[in-house]
């Protein structure tokens, strides 16, 4: 296994699609300044190899990054939800049609391309990480203006990722890393359920029962998730189905 800041990262077994580019150790700027955490509170990666998770790392704390209103992406373990998701039942493209012709389609049409969404990141973050490898510095590494940049960039469209156009990698990018910050913490994401408890939500209550007659009051619980047990521990389970 390889470490990566405090989180740690699995090598994948030969074959699989995410050996493309190989491990190794390296520690981006946003993972550096994260608080110090034990070896059983950081991040597990499963589908993210150690280039990859340094870039992942980085960009979702760029486009949420910490404030004094709440928890940036990293400390609300967003690229943990991208690594649970991109490795699973919804990254193989399991509702995908995947049968073609792969044709430039309008935006009414909607994803159009031939990739899975894991096939999309590991595709994209390589020839990403190879452009940077051309430079003196990695995306990681660059200054946090540098990175809003390079972003920006990949959103304006225009720039070939091997196959996968910028502007379509960033807007799965950037849904995700919002699904991440928000979602239920059983998907991987909003650790700790920072996310609700800075904008008040109450969560998955199964009922409201004592509520019902309380009008004009403000509901105010501590937030549950789907995933709690009877001792309020999450039980992460990132292949539940967000919707039928």
């Amino acid at each position: 296994m390889t470490s990566v800041g405090t989180a740690t990262v699995v090598p994948v077994m030969l074959g699989s699609s995410a050996s493309a580019a190989p491990p190794h150790h390296s520690h981006s700027d946003a993972a550096l300044a994260r608080p110090e955490a034990s070896s059983n509170d950081a991040p597990l990666y499963l589908f993210f190899n150690a280039e990859e998770v340094e870039f992942i790392e980085a960009a979702c704390e760029r486009l949420i990054p910490a404030d004094e209103v709440g928890p940036g992406a990293l400390d609300a373990w967003v690229p943990n939800y991208l690594d649970k998701q991109l490795g699973g039942a919804w990254g193989a493209g399991e509702r995908l049609y995947r049968s073609g012709p792969w044709q430039a389609g309008t935006p009414m049409q909607g994803y159009q391309l031939p990739f899975t969404p894991a096939e999309l990141f590991h595709t994209a973050i390589r020839a990403i990480n190879n452009e940077f490898k051309a430079q003196p510095t990695s995306f990681a590494r660059l200054s946090a203006e540098q990175q809003d940049a390079y972003l920006k960039g990949l959103e304006a469209g225009g720039k070939d990722l091997d196959g996968v156009p910028s502007a379509a990698f960033f807007e799965m990018l950037l849904q995700m890393t919002i699904e991440g910050y928000f979602s239920d913490p059983v998907y991987g994401g909003n650790r700790d359920m920072s996310a609700w408890k800075m904008i008040g939500f109450p969560g998955a209550y199964a009922n409201y029962y004592e509520a019902i007659d309380r009008h004009g009051v403000k509901f105010e619980r501590e937030p549950m998730s789907i995933g709690d047990d009877r001792l309020h521990h999450v039980h992460v389970d990132p292949n539940i189905p967000a919707s039928l």
